[in-house]
């Protein structure tokens, strides 16, 4: 497939390859990076549904638990008002009161108590074990308020057994509407710490239960100290109150550790749930791909800018192999100066310029005199030295840019002056002969000033030559007058006059 020519210098071009080199890599980044994000957000997103899923398990079984217990202890209250009870055997009695009693692993003792804290019934033996415990938070409670309703303790320490626990109680009311004790049921921590344990979360993962005042009930991972503490006031809880359900970020008021928090109230009941899984050990395992990836990109990013500067350096060193060469075939090897090529290329735009805006264009044509003589007599060696000494001082006498010193051929050269009169190129010839005079060969033999060049001169102005080849034929043809002259010398050419030309052409 032939692409097109702008399209394929621009292939060959360093830049084009260094800016593609630079381009690719960044496109690369862009792309890992846009993916890496991608990865990041299903890390978080998997979380969050762990999370949800694992805080519905937890919230249904301890709404499950606390559900059949606390209908355990209305079946008990509802009991103690039925006809004959009162009046019933003990062991009837006991029957009566707790026959709908629940019984499980965890559950603890279950009283009903008086309105002064002292054990009536107990749901374990007959009779009830003689306790009081009119001191406790919860009797205090139901005491003071009737519209409680189901009251969950703090944790604390049975006196009966020693184990840790929560008391679950209702009130129990008088005909009269007053206070005539409570029912109470325990309930041992164990319950929580064996749920939690089930559920396998990270090393800085926990698993948080909470009145709704900031107590703690239980954490897992377990931690003695941990239970009974109230962290009513902190960031994090206060969220919780006040949204109810839903998940956040935050950073943990026990241990510092920034944790993504997934929380809801226990159906209703007085209770707040949370898993809190670490920030950081949700994105281990992006970060580790993130690594991966990372690390790939990076080195396919290097070894594309290095292998793009490389062709670039490449092609930069051809492209300057290639300008060289361009030079090269422009310039004469000897002396330096623009060679033939060169000349006729200048020269034919400069012709046309000159035609275009009618402004004088000069030409000199400049010859070594008796040049053969020095090759014959001191070798090529001498002969070259002249030349070079010659493009030196036919250099040295032309100072604006546009001016072009040349040499067309083997001891001659060429001055194209632009924009200059047959006066100026007069003035340019004279100090071809003074520099020329002045040269110096580097030959016993030879004297300095014996170098002489005689140089012939035409001018195009105004139509004066009807064509480049003209202009260069009538400047040549005043060199060799100025050579049959004498040499050493200018000769001008004459003007040719437009109207003879054309008549002589027809």
């Amino acid at each position: 497939m032939v692409l097109p020519p702008r399209l394929a210098r621009r292939l060959r071009s360093a830049r084009t390859w260094i800016t593609l080199g630079v381009l690719a890599p960044v496109g690369m980044l862009v792309v890992s990076g846009m993916m890496l994000l991608d990865l990041r957000r299903d890390a978080w997103d998997k979380a969050e549904q762990t999370s949800q899923n694992l805080l519905q398990v937890i919230e249904r079984d301890i709404a499950r638990n606390v559900e059949i217990i606390d209908l355990t202890l209305h079946a008990v209250a509802d009991n103690l008002k039925a006809p004959g009870v009162a009046e019933a055997s003990p062991e009837l009695r006991q029957l009566i009161l707790f026959d709908r009693a629940a019984t499980a692993r965890d559950m603890g003792a279950m009283f009903v108590l008086d309105e002064n804290g002292g054990s009536l019934f107990e749901a374990a033996q007959t009779p009830a074990r003689k306790v009081n415990y009119a001191d406790r938070d919860y009797f205090q409670a139901h005491k003071a308020r009737g519209d409680l309703g189901l009251y969950i303790s703090r944790p604390l320490v049975s006196r009966l057994t020693g184990i840790r626990m929560v008391v679950l109680s209702r009130r129990i009311d008088k005909a009269d509407g007053s206070f005539g004790g409570i029912v109470l049921a325990t309930l041992k921590l164990s319950f929580f710490g064996r749920l939690f344990d089930r559920i396998g979360l990270d090393e800085d993962g926990a698993i948080n239960l909470y009145l709704r005042d900031g107590t703690r009930l239980m954490r897992h991972p377990y931690d003695a100290a941990d239970i009974g503490v109230n962290i009513a006031g902190a960031p994090t809880f206060e969220r919780f109150l006040r949204e109810r359900s839903g998940s956040f970020v935050g950073t943990s008021v026990r241990d510092g550790v920034e944790r993504h928090y997934a929380f809801t109230q226990v159906g209703d009941l007085p209770l707040v749930l949370n898993v809190a899984l670490s920030t950081r050990e949700i994105e281990a395992g992006w970060r580790a791909k993130a690594l991966v990836i990372g690390a790939v990109v990076l080195a396919l990013c290097g070894l594309t800018v290095f292998l793009s500067l490389l062709y670039g350096r490449d092609l930069r060193r051809r492209a300057a192999m290639q300008a060289e060469l361009a030079r090269l075939s422009l310039t004469d090897p000897l002396t330096g100066l623009p060679n033939r090529r060169r000349f006729e290329e200048t020269y034919g735009r400069a012709w046309k310029s000159a035609r275009r805006t009618g402004k004088p264009l000069s030409l000199l044509v400049a010859d070594t005199d008796h040049f053969k003589r020095y090759n014959d007599r001191y070798g090529h060696a001498v002969g070259d030295e002249v030349l070079k000494g010659l493009a030196r001082c036919l250099s040295e006498s032309v100072l604006r840019p546009d001016d072009l010193v040349a040499r067309v051929g083997g001891e001659e050269f060429v001055l194209l002056l632009p924009d200059t009169d047959d006066a100026g190129a007069m003035r340019v010839a004279g100090k071809v002969h003074q520099s020329v005079a002045a040269l110096g060969v580097p030959t016993a033999g030879i004297a300095a000033g014996t170098v002489t060049v005689s140089i012939g001169l035409a001018t195009e102005l105004g139509g004066a030559w009807e064509w480049p080849e003209a202009l260069y034929g009538a400047a040549d043809a005043a060199l060799y007058e100025a050579k049959a002259a004498g040499r050493n010398r200018t000769c001008s050419a004459e003007r040719a006059d437009p109207a003879r030309m054309h008549a002589e052409a027809a």
